[in-house]
Formats: structure tokens, C-alpha cells, sequence
């Protein structure tokens, strides 16, 4: 009667087992894809951004273009065109970012770095653990307790 009754609780035991991890890989996948919906939409809005202040940086350049030319050949100095030099630095960096392959380009260094440079990605002192975040806790709940 015992072994009947151990063996339906061993079996109800395995089955909330099996529930709760089922369940934690279930949290889990969902945690993953709200971590990468945030992380599309962050970027969607950085190139949003980027595309609205080219708009704006875009008129800014052209007409001082316009008035740096005029300027130039009215004094008949080219030395005002100067400033377009640097000016169209910036215009083609957030046009490249806007609507160009920048993003790409970027992705694929990071990618690159992640898989043949990766010390480069170690933090100073190691990775963050248990231990050492209590220890700085303590530290810190000392300082507070003695004031």
C-alpha cells in the first residue's frame, strides 16, 4: 500500500518537475524576445533620429553652401569655402547612417571583434559575481551603519 502511494507521489513529483522546467524555458524564451523587441525598437528610433536631424543638418548645409559660394566669389576668396570641408564630413557621416550601410558596417565589426578579439570585451577585474557584489554591499552597509 506504501509502494503504490510513494510511487503516484514519485510520479506527481517528475510531472511538476517536467511542469516547471517547461515553464521556466517557456519564461525564459519570452524574456529573450522582449529583450530583443527592445533592443529593434531602440535602434528604429536611433535611425529615426538619425534620418529626421539629416533632414535638418541637410538644409542647414545646403544653404550654407549657397552662402559660402556667394560669399567666395563676391570677395573673390575661395579661403570662405573652407568650412564646407568639414561640414560635408558631417552631412555624408549621418546621411551613411540614415539611409546608407553604416549600420552594417558596424554590425559586421562587432561581429569580427566578438569572434577573433574578444579580450577586448573582458571587464576590468573579471566578470561580476555573487560574492563580490555582496562584499561591496557589506562594505557599503558598513559605511552607512557607522555615520
Amino acid at each position: 500500500m506504501g509502494f503504490v502511494f510513494s510511487k503516484s507521489m514519485n510520479d506527481n513529483l517528475k510531472a511538476q518537475q517536467e511542469f516547471m522546467l517547461m515553464n521556466s524555458r517557456l519564461q525564459l524564451e519570452r524574456q529573450l524576445l522582449m529583450q530583443n523587441q527592445m533592443r529593434e525598437r531602440q535602434t528604429a528610433m536611433q535611425i529615426a533620429w538619425t534620418r529626421e536631424f539629416l533632414k535638418y543638418f541637410g538644409t542647414f548645409f545646403g544653404l550654407a553652401v549657397a552662402g559660402l559660394t556667394a560669399g567666395a566669389m563676391k570677395k573673390k576668396n575661395p579661403g570662405v569655402l573652407v568650412p564646407i570641408v568639414p561640414l560635408s564630413f558631417i552631412f555624408a557621416y549621418q546621411y551613411d547612417m540614415g539611409y546608407g550601410t553604416l549600420l552594417q558596417r558596424i554590425k559586421g565589426e562587432a561581429e569580427n571583434i566578438l569572434d577573433t578579439q574578444s579580450t577586448l570585451l573582458e571587464l576590468p577585474k573579471g566578470p561580476l559575481t555573487y560574492e563580490s557584489l555582496e562584499k561591496i554591499r557589506r562594505s557599503q552597509s558598513k559605511l552607512f551603519t557607522e555615520k
